[in-house]
């Protein structure tokens, strides 16, 4: 265990008064930081934190934060031995008669601001997992190279799937050309955007936290955000008219949520074995 208060009081130059462990995470630690100056600041840390951990997500919260779309944290201190990312504190809010309207129309804004390529730039891995994100030039080729083959390969090793399904994972990449719909190039994601990577501030403004940031097709994200719920429909209605998806978007959403479902059946078990097999039936 790392002596959270005198790190934190070095990378900030001013002394903890006060830190309070902070629920809700699943792999790192959390805590709110009272400084002596009257500043309330994020922290967190790791016990096993693989290398980079903390300073990928901080270079992914400083690229969609530099797309000035939506609202991210500032990054005010990071890194990766010992394991620490400080963040600005964001106050918690309620949601507001706007607030999934307002979140469309932002992460609309954020999908056109682009990227460079498919994929990453420094070619930072993904998640626990470590999934590649090798800079591509199109979406078919990065989702086939960095997510479903590794996953496929990741799951048959780990026994997460059954055999068939390993097998119909490696034919969905094979056909990605056929199944992907209209080319469309690289989108700013945040990458993970379930429910829980998203605060709700004062006067009811939504935050992105937590990203697996990377360059991909705009339907991930979507796709991700209808998988565990919790965002309105007044969310996907500012979207669409912000930014309207291509023509049979929704037969897309089973391709693009297979990833996600991979992850969570690696790493949670059955209860998600049997949403992957669906997906995967979907896309015969």
């Amino acid at each position: 265990m790392i002596d959270l208060r005198r790190h934190i009081t070095q990378a900030l130059d001013c002394d903890v008064v006060e830190l309070t462990p902070l629920g809700g995470g699943d792999v790192a630690d959390a805590f709110r930081v009272r400084l002596e100056d009257g500043a309330t600041v994020f922290a967190k840390t790791h016990p096993a934190a693989p290398p980079g951990f903390f300073t990928t997500e901080a270079a992914g919260l400083a690229w969609l934060r530099e797309a000035q779309a939506v609202p991210v944290p500032e990054v005010l201190g990071v890194s990766d031995e010992p394991p620490l990312l400080l963040l600005e504190w964001i106050e918690p809010g309620r949601p507001e008669r706007t607030t999934e309207k307002d979140l469309g129309r932002a992460l609309a804004a954020l999908h056109a601001t682009g990227a460079p390529s498919f994929g990453r730039q420094d070619r930072r891995t993904t998640g626990s997992r470590g999934l590649p994100n090798e800079p591509c030039e199109t979406w078919t080729e990065f989702y086939a190279d960095n997510r479903l083959l590794p996953l496929a390969r990741l799951a048959s090793d780990a026994r997460a799937l059954p055999r068939a399904a390993i097998r119909d994972l490696e034919s969905v990449a094979a056909r990605l050309g056929d199944l992907a719909g209209p080319l469309e190039p690289p989108a700013r994601l945040h990458g993970d955007l379930w429910a829980g990577n998203r605060l709700v501030g004062a006067g009811g403004v939504s935050w992105l936290i937590d990203p697996a940031a990377f360059g991909g097709h705009r339907e991930f994200d979507l796709a991700m955000m209808r998988l565990f719920g919790g965002f309105g429909d007044a969310c996907f209605a500012a979207y669409a008219d912000a930014f309207p998806l291509s023509d049979g978007w929704a037969e897309r959403v089973p391709l693009h949520q297979l990833a996600p479902l991979v992850v969570h059946a690696i790493k949670f078990g059955s209860s998600y074995v049997g949403p992957t097999l669906q997906a995967l039936a979907s896309l015969r």
